[in-house]
Order: structure tokens, then sequence, then C-alpha cells
């Protein structure tokens, strides 16, 4: 990846926080392979810029010995990243702007608003939010209260107007009128909060909710962002009903992670073959709860056990849209059987 960027030479780098990780794990990778003193060198560069940083002032010294050389694995010419799709760790945020020596950005939109409603500044020091609304667009949040999202906590169902909100749905006037009110505000189906700066944060996600047996609710999509960060996972399918007390997952491992940790840690078989290994189903879950546990997940948001799948989600088979979107009720179609198994490994009823 590495090697392919900085033969482009890119001036500006745009892409999903999955991106972002990727890069991160990789520049962690070579830097703990690296010798004890250029370890020791990075993490006290680190703290040093990450302090400075906060405190409004610049890194000259520890950027001219340390983290040129890091700018340079990108082309040396990156002025700024832009991060957007799903929520940016506010962690993985600062990594990136401390190691590339760049302001690192993340905007909000959807397809329905031609993808720009908000957007952080160039000299944003503090992550964890997209920033305030484009000139163009109206916003207001609008109670979920079995949620309890509402005005009294400053947060609810992100709500947008504007000149460049999409006039509709081809051809489907009913799904158009769910999505669009009497009053011109499109519906996104996210969950926002109002910070005391005015910027807004993505918190949640109202579509794809339902409640576990106990009465939790669960917003699937929010956490299939959340187990996405993890490197071995490509792709993954959160379930879960009214009937259940927990999640399960049907996971598309990384084969660009895991094949080359397979060799590593002498651990045979093709990709079909691995994702049969009781051994790698357990070190991709264990690394789905690390991840879960860093995104301070609840306990019921946990999945509970997984099945390992080669076969990726695609528009050929019918189980992603060609946005890239989860085709549910065909995902679970497909995998009855595998869904059934997990449940029934965990003592729950397969129906």
């Amino acid at each position: 990846m590495f090697n392919d960027i900085a033969e482009l030479k890119p001036t500006f780098l745009i892409g999903a926080p999955r991106v972002w990780s990727r890069l991160h794990d990789k520049l962690l990778a070579a830097i703990n392979g690296g010798s004890y003193i250029k370890k020791q060198m990075f993490h006290m560069g680190f703290q040093s810029k990450k302090e400075a940083l906060k405190n409004g002032q610049s890194s000259t010294f520890w950027d001219t010995i340390l983290f040129s050389k890091m700018k340079a694995r990108l082309g040396g010419r990156v002025r700024w990243i832009m991060s957007g799709s799903a929520p940016l760790d506010p962690n993985l945020a600062e990594f990136l702007k401390i190691c590339f020596c760049c302001p690192v950005m993340e905007g909000y939109g959807l397809t329905e608003n031609a993808a720009g409603a908000c957007v952080t500044k160039l000299d944003e020091t503090q992550f964890g939010h997209v920033g305030r609304p484009l000139a163009c667009t109206e916003i207001k949040l609008q109670d979920v209260p079995e949620m309890n999202y509402t005005s009294k906590n400053n947060s609810g169902e992100i709500m947008l107007r504007g000149p460049n909100i999409f006039k509709g749905y081809f051809k489907d006037p009913e799904k158009t009128k769910e999505a669009i009110d009497p009053d011109g505000f499109f519906h996104t189906g996210d969950i926002g909060r109002w910070n005391s700066n005015g910027t807004l944060s993505i918190i949640d996600r109202k579509k794809n909710i339902f409640k576990l047996s106990q009465g939790e609710y669960v917003a699937v999509e929010y956490l299939e962002g959340v187990y996405i960060r993890s490197p071995f996972v490509s792709q993954v399918w959160v379930y879960g009903s009214s009937f259940k007390r927990f999640l399960v997952a049907v996971v598309v491992p990384d084969t660009d992670v895991l094949l080359p940790w397979a060799q590593q840690n002498n651990v045979a078989g093709d990709v079909k073959s691995l994702c049969s290994d009781d051994r790698i189903n357990k070190l991709i879950l264990d690394d789905m709860t690390r991840i879960g546990k860093e995104a301070k997940l609840h306990g019921f948001e946990f999945v509970k056990t997984i099945h390992l799948t080669s076969e990726p989600f695609s528009v050929e088979n019918d189980l992603t849209t060609p946005t890239f979107k989860l085709k549910r009720p065909q995902l679970l179609t497909h995998f009855k059987a595998q869904v059934d198994d997990m449940y029934a490994k965990i003592g729950e009823d397969a129906n």
C-alpha cells in the first residue's frame, strides 16, 4: 500500500476509515519491527508532538528528524487527508495527523444529499466529530424517544434540508415519501449529537435497529462499522433478533492480513481451510472483541460467536447492493444454516 501511494505522489488522500486503519497498522508494524532505539525514538517523538499540537504549537524538531521520513512514505506531497463513509476513530485521526504532518479532515453526507452535509476545519485540533454544517445545508435533530435521543441531551435523528437534497428515489414514490417529510427534510437514519462548539458527532444509527430479547436496542450498522476496524475483517454482517439474547456475525476475513499471519504462525492451508480452523475463528473473534472494547461498546453489543466464510458479500451473489450496502434478508437466507448452528452452540434455540 505504501509503495503504491509513494509512487503516485498524491497531493490529497481521500478514503474510508478502513484505509487509514490499514495505513496505521502497516506503519506500526514497520516501527515495531525496527530496533529498540528506533521504537523508543518514535514513542518519544509522538508524545512530544502530541503535546505540542494540543497546545497549538509546532514540532519542527521531531518533524525534521522523524516524521518527515514517514510523510515521505506517502510520496512527500500530501497536503491533507480526508475521511468519510463512516466515523473515524479520534485516536486514529490524531495518529495520522502526527505521523504524516498534515491536517486530517472528516466529512459527513449521503448519496441523497450529494455527499456533503458537514466537514471539519483544516486547523481542527479536536477529533470525534464531523465538523459544522456546510452553507448549503440546514440540519436539525429530531427526537427518537425510544432510544433516549432527545433535545434534552442535544441528540436525535439527523434531518437535512437544502438545495443539494435529492428530489426522490427513481420510480419509488412510497420510499421517497418515507425519506422526505412535508417540510422538505430528509431523514438520514443517522443519530447525531450537537457539541458545545457547534460541531456535530455521529453517535448511532436509527435504521436497522431492533430489540434483543432482554429489551436492549441494537444498531447493527453501527456495530458493523466498529468491527470492520479489525485488520482481520474484510466484511462483516451482524445478526440478532427480538427472540435472541445475543448477537452473532458472519465474517469475511481479509486475506492480505490473514494469510501472512498464518504463514508466520505455521498455520497451513488456503483461505477456505483457514476459515474452518477453530484457532483462526478464535483469533478473529478475540480481535473483534478488542476493537469493541476500544470503542466502548456495551456488553450486549459484543458478538458472542462468528462464522468465517471465504465467499465475499457481493452484487454477483446478491448479498450487497451496487453501492455495497448489505442485503440483510438475503444474507439471512444465504447463511440460515450457519446462523442456526451459531445459536445452537451458545445454547439458544435456532428458531
